[in-house]
C-alpha cells in the first residue's frame, strides 16, 4: 500500500511516523507534498526517509491512500487542483476541521472514496484519539484500513459524520484543555513548596494514571472520584474547592464551544439546510442506536450505523 499526504505539518508527520513505527508501511512507500515555503517540514520528512514533492498531483499519483493534512481554507483550492488525477481507486482521509464529506464530495468526481477524520495532538507520541467517518461511495473494507492506518497513532473509531464536530470539541480539542489542568495542577504544587519540574512530572503522571484507570478498569470516573475520596480527608477538601468553581461545567462549556466553532468553519463552506440535516441526523441515529439496544439487538450495530450514514446524504 502506498500512502500519500497532502500537508507535511506535524500531524502528517505524526501519521507518517506512526505507520513506519508500527512496521505498517514502509517510509519510501510515503510520499508528502509541501509548498515551497514550507520547505522545513519536508526536509523533516526526508529525516524519515520519506519521498518528498511539492507537487500534490504527484502524491495523488503515486499513493493509494491520500491524506488530505491542510487548513480548511485550503481545502477547494487544493481539491480543485487534485481532482483530474483523483479515481475511484483513491482513498482520500481529509483531516480538515469542519469540512464535511458532502462538501469534498462535491469537489472531487463523482463516486470519489471519501473519509472525515479528526485525530489529535497526542498521535505525535502514538497516544493519540481519532474519530472517522465514511462517505457514501467508500467500498467494503475501507473502513478497516482508516482503522489500521489510525490505530498505529492510538485509539481509532469510526463513528457517524454528524458526530465528527463534537469529537473536535472533545478530543480533537481536549489535549488542551489537559494542558491546562496539568498546568493548574502544578502551578498549585509550586504554591505549596514543589519545584517546578517536579510538579509538572506529577501532574502529568496523575492525569496519565487516571486516565488509564477509567479505560482499564470499567469503572465510571464518578465511582473512582468517590473510591480516592476519604471521610474528612484531603481529596474532598480539593474537590470541594473545584466544585465550588463549576469545574465540570466549564469543561462541557469548552467542548460545547468547540464543537460550535468546528460547525461554524463547516457552515462557511456548506449551505444552512444542509448543515441542519446532519444535525438532525445525529439526533435521528442516537434515537435509532436506543431503540436498537433497548430491544437486545447489539450484533448489526455496525451494519445499521452504516446504512444510516448513508441514509444522510
Amino acid at each position: 500500500m502506498k500512502i500519500g499526504f497532502i500537508g507535511a505539518g506535524k500531524m502528517a508527520q505524526a501519521l507518517a511516523r506512526g505507520l513506519i513505527n508500527s512496521g505498517r508501511i514502509a517510509p519510501e512507500n510515503i510520499i508528502a507534498s509541501s509548498p515551497k515555503k514550507d520547505v522545513p517540514f519536508l526536509d523533516q520528512c526526508k529525516s524519515m526517509g520519506l519521498h518528498t514533492t511539492h507537487e500534490n498531483t504527484e502524491v495523488v499519483h503515486k499513493s493509494d491512500v491520500v491524506f488530505l493534512a491542510v487548513k480548511p481554507i485550503h481545502v477547494p483550492k487544493v481539491t480543485s487542483e487534485i481532482a483530474p488525477s483523483v479515481s475511484r481507486n483513491h482513498l482520500l482521509v481529509s483531516i480538515a476541521m469542519g469540512i464535511t464529506i458532502r462538501n469534498m464530495e462535491a469537489l472531487l468526481p463523482s463516486k470519489s472514496r471519501v473519509v472525515r477524520v479528526m485525530p489529535n495532538t497526542p498521535s505525535v507520541v502514538r497516544a493519540g484519539a481519532s474519530g472517522f467517518a465514511m462517505g457514501s461511495a467508500c467500498r467494503d473494507g475501507d473502513s478497516d484500513v482508516v482503522r489500521e492506518l489510525l490505530s498505529t497513532v492510538g485509539f481509532a473509531v469510526e463513528v457517524p459524520e454528524a458526530w465528527i464536530d463534537p469529537v473536535t470539541g472533545l478530543s480533537g480539542s481536549g489535549p488542551s484543555y489537559m494542558f491546562s489542568a496539568i498546568e493548574g495542577l502544578a502551578d498549585g504544587g509550586v504554591k505549596v513548596g514543589l519545584p517546578r519540574d517536579l510538579a509538572i512530572k506529577l501532574a502529568a503522571h496523575t492525569l496519565l494514571g487516571a486516565a488509564k484507570m477509567v479505560l482499564e478498569t470499567g469503572i465510571h470516573p464518578a465511582q473512582l472520584k468517590d473510591d480516592v475520596q476519604s471521610p474528612g480527608g484531603s481529596s474532598i477538601y480539593g474537590m470541594h474547592k473545584l466544585e465550588s468553581g463549576n469545574l465540570k461545567g466549564i469543561l462541557i462549556d469548552a467542548v460545547e464551544a468547540a464543537t460550535n466553532r468546528s460547525r461554524a468553519t463547516g457552515d462557511k463552506a456548506l449551505p444552512r439546510d444542509v448543515r441542519n440535516t446532519e444535525l438532525d441526523y445525529a439526533t435521528s441515529y442516537h434515537t435509532h442506536q436506543q431503540n436498537g439496544n433497548n430491544n437486545g439487538n447489539h450484533d448489526d450495530h455496525h451494519d445499521e450505523e452504516r446504512e444510516l450514514r448513508r441514509a444522510s446524504y
